[in-house]
């Protein structure tokens, strides 16, 4: 299936992990892909691995930088055309207890987690206003709804949902659609640090009884991405194997 033939995507933080599962996806949906990250020795290595050829490219980008995204795009839009899907999955975590967190851990994660979403959004509307079409996805998570640990993660991400709510209701009559993800626990490389005990207890507050894998997240993604959602618009879909019902 095709559902994305002929669409110029872009993906953020498509390195590894979720963002590769997603731009990987799209690929397999039909879509030219613009691969985005700050880490430009991986985003190279996991472009090859997909062995594309010119359907996807990769574009070093910081997200939090709003003239080095600007950049980017006017880049992406003259070697892939103009941007029909933007999928905001760039993000950091720089977890403390509130009480013990450093003012540019607040910061530094807000910029990405939200600025980041912002200035992405800011670099494609309004050429997806003057065709009269768009599909953006961003991506929020379940700490929006409370995590120890992480006030700055979870806030970013809350506004993120409420971003998405807003930004919906205004680009509704251009044709525009704009949704959000909430994942919970991935199967990711993030979690592979995380002790087996604390795992266990993790496993055992989900219904499903285990990890969400990326390419699982990345279906939803493809959805929300294609004609398929064409009358979904302004939702946060929690990803969470039963966790957040």
């Amino acid at each position: 299936m095709e559902r994305l033939k002929g669409k110029v995507a872009v993906v953020t933080g498509a390195a590894r992990g979720i963002g590769f599962a997603v731009a990987k996806r799209l690929l397999e949906e039909g879509a030219l892909v613009a691969m985005l990250d700050i880490n430009r020795g991986v985003l190279d290595e996991s472009l090859k691995s997909l062995g594309a050829g010119e359907k996807a490219r990769a574009f070093e980008c910081n997200v939090a930088d709003r003239n080095n995204v600007k950049s980017v795009m006017a880049a992406v839009e003259l070697q892939l055309g103009p941007v029909d899907i933007l999928v905001n999955n760039a993000g950091i975590t720089r977890d403390a207890m509130f009480h013990k967190m450093e003012d540019d851990q607040w910061e530094t994660a807000l910029q990405v987690n939200l600025g980041g979403v912002y200035n992405c959004c800011k670099a494609v509307i309004d050429g997806m206003r003057n065709r009269k079409y768009g599909k953006i996805v961003n991506f929020a998570s379940v700490s929006a709804f409370g995590n120890m640990g992480q006030t700055n993660y979870g806030a970013g991400k809350a506004a993120v949902i409420g971003f998405t709510k807003c930004l919906a209701k205004e680009s509704a009559r251009s044709n525009i659609t704009v949704n959000a993800v909430a994942p919970s626990y991935v199967n990711t490389e993030m979690l592979h640090a995380i002790p087996d005990n604390v795992m266990e207890k993790f496993l055992t507050a989900i219904p499903l009884g285990r990890l969400a894998e990326p390419a699982e997240i990345a279906s939803v993604v493809a959805f929300l991405s294609s004609d398929d959602s064409s009358f979904v618009t302004g939702e946060c879909i929690v990803i969470s194997g039963g966790s957040y019902t």
